[in-house]
């Protein structure tokens, strides 16, 4: 099955989106016969990946085409339940890379929300107004403020590891204690409970921050959300920019935009990536910046990569390493960048274009795909674009002419800019240079001034920003041997391995749910008293109880 991420909100089947004002209201109403494979029923709001591609849609459109928005209020339009949580069918039917794939996204999503409200401007609150559980809690989790109704039966609840075997696996239990501070003890009888807690415990507990009467909680709610809105610092008058249908010709030999292609090689399990910089001038201002909307060169591409990362990652799992190139002009990218990074503090479309990029590039970073970067003459790694490269796990550049034509004088260069030391951190909270170079912050510090002008092959080499530097007569062997290498190993082991190696020092709420959780997640899936004939996700809802491997290993 093919799956499309091209959504909007006219053709919504599962959230219903308001815009009051500085207020905008996003209404969970799950259909349920709107599974996106059939075989299930996403009944009392229970989720698959389909209403969470919705959920992702509403949150980027609120961030660009709605900059007056300040809060925005996550509910239900079904009375008495907020959210069950994923669908539990739709667990146990899946198989194990589409329940990766699934959380992944999830989770990516969640962060989405929390980058809003820390960047953006853009509060979210949790008005819970009914039973909330599982998935649907850690939606609520990822919000800034959750009120949750106290009508004597309404309860918040992980109810995962008591009835199903498996982990709140979107990020529950981290921010639990994370982001709540909920006390582990008390974290531990939670996520053990499978009839959640309400009322005055929940808010005790930390686990909700207030509460309002079921009359007049529509009321509280809005009289909640304005007093977030006045303190929001998002713009009161500004015309957003539409986030128009992205031009896309994809056939079974690869995917093309008009700034980003993908082809494939199926015999050797490549995708071949190019990014194309910018053919024209930068904006001469902010205000042509604007006037350019979602055409402009650094916002269309991004969304364009996005795009490509989301499409490869769930319906080509088989291609499994990606070889990174792009084509253009370093010094047409370098200006780009300059009109957004220069007017990021007081202009809110630079700044959402910037954390756009940003969000693309994390995207990558817990992509579980070989990325090899190529720096070949007619490239522009540079700047924004040169954190593609930095976000590979290997980096290979030419150091001579193009292989096919050994008469030119162009040759490869790599530069660096103010983009590579500070505005794209990875989820570990460090830059891509600060983590290539760990705990050598004097090389840091050198790098920074080398910075704004071209590096050549041997230059790039010798400050360890590539693997290797071959030249134009051994660049094709090399290439093909790192392309059989990589596709003769194991590729469970080289998403373990590269996943390690790309986050080095601290760990983050971020690094914690992308890798700690989520690898005990991955791990407890393909379990038998999980997903076995006779595991938890199977039996749940037969009367029957899960057999359980008693062994803790």
């Amino acid at each position: 099955m093919e799956v499309s991420f091209d959504r909007h909100p006219d053709s919504y089947r599962h959230w219903k989106l308001r815009v009051d004002g500085p207020v905008a209201w996003l209404e969970m109403d799950v259909d349920e016969q709107g599974g996106l494979v059939p075989g299930y029923e996403l009944k009392l709001n229970s989720y698959d990946l389909g209403v969470d591609i919705e959920l992702h849609d509403a949150t980027q459109r609120l961030r660009f085409e709605h900059p007056g928005v300040r809060t925005v209020v996550l509910t239900s339009a079904k009375p008495g339940v907020f959210c069950a949580g994923a669908n539990i069918r739709m667990l146990a039917a899946s198989s194990h890379p589409w329940k990766v794939n699934f959380c992944k996204f999830t989770n990516e999503t969640r962060n989405g929300m929390e980058d809003a409200t820390e960047h953006s401007g853009q509060a979210y609150l949790a008005a819970v107004n009914g039973t909330c559980a599982g998935g649907g809690y850690e939606l609520a989790l990822a919000c800034d403020r959750i009120v949750l109704v106290d009508d004597g039966s309404s309860t918040v609840a992980l109810p995962e590891v008591p009835l199903l075997g498996v982990l709140p696996g979107t990020g529950g239990l981290t921010r639990l204690v994370d982001k709540r501070r909920v006390r582990k003890d008390r974290a531990d009888v939670f996520a053990t409970r499978s009839d959640g807690v309400k009322g005055k415990t929940a808010v005790e507990w930390r686990l909700v921050d207030e509460l309002a009467p079921r009359r007049g909680f529509t009321e509280a709610v809005a009289a909640r959300a304005a007093e977030l809105a006045e303190s929001g610092t998002r713009p009161r008058d500004a015309v957003g920019v539409e986030l128009t249908p992205l031009r896309r010709k994809a056939t079974a030999d690869g995917i093309e935009y008009t700034h980003v292609t993908a082809a494939f090689d199926r015999s050797a399990g490549t995708v071949a990536i190019t990014v194309r910089g910018p053919r024209e001038g930068a904006p001469s201002s902010v205000a042509a910046l604007h006037e350019q909307g979602a055409s402009g060169w650094l916002l269309a591409s991004a969304r364009e990569l996005d795009d490509l990362i989301l499409r490869l990652r769930t319906n080509e799992t088989e291609l499994g390493t990606w070889l990174i190139r792009t084509d253009g002009d370093p010094e047409l990218v370098l200006a780009h960048e300059r009109v957004v990074l220069e007017n990021a503090a007081t202009d809110w479309l630079c700044n959402e274009v910037l954390h756009l990029w940003k969000r693309t590039l994390k995207r990558l970073d817990v992509t579980s795909r070989s990325l090899v970067a190529l720096v070949e003459p007619g490239g522009c790694f540079a700047g924004v674009l040169l954190e593609l490269a930095l976000a590979a796990d290997r980096q290979y550049m030419l150091d001579g002419p193009p292989v096919d034509d050994e008469d030119s004088p162009e040759r490869a260069s790599v530069t660096l800019s103010r983009a590579n030391f500070g505005p794209f951190p990875m989820g570990n909270g460090l830059t891509r240079l600060r983590s290539r170079f760990y705990r050598d912050e004097d090389h840091v510090d050198r790098l920074a001034r080398e910075s704004d002008r071209p590096l050549s092959a041997a230059e790039a080499d010798g400050l360890g920003l590539v693997t290797e530097a071959p030249d134009d007569l051994d660049w094709d062997d090399e290439i093909r041997l790192v392309v059989e290498g990589r596709a003769a190993l194991s590729p469970d082991s080289l998403t373990g391995m590269e996943a390690n190696h790309r986050f080095v020092g601290p760990e983050t709420v971020e690094t914690k749910i992308f890798g700690r959780l989520a690898a005990w997640q991955n791990w407890i899936f393909t379990r038998p008293n999980a997903s076995g004939p006779d595991g938890a996700l199977r039996r749940y809802g037969t009367g029957r109880k899960a057999v359980f491997d008693r062994n803790r290993v």
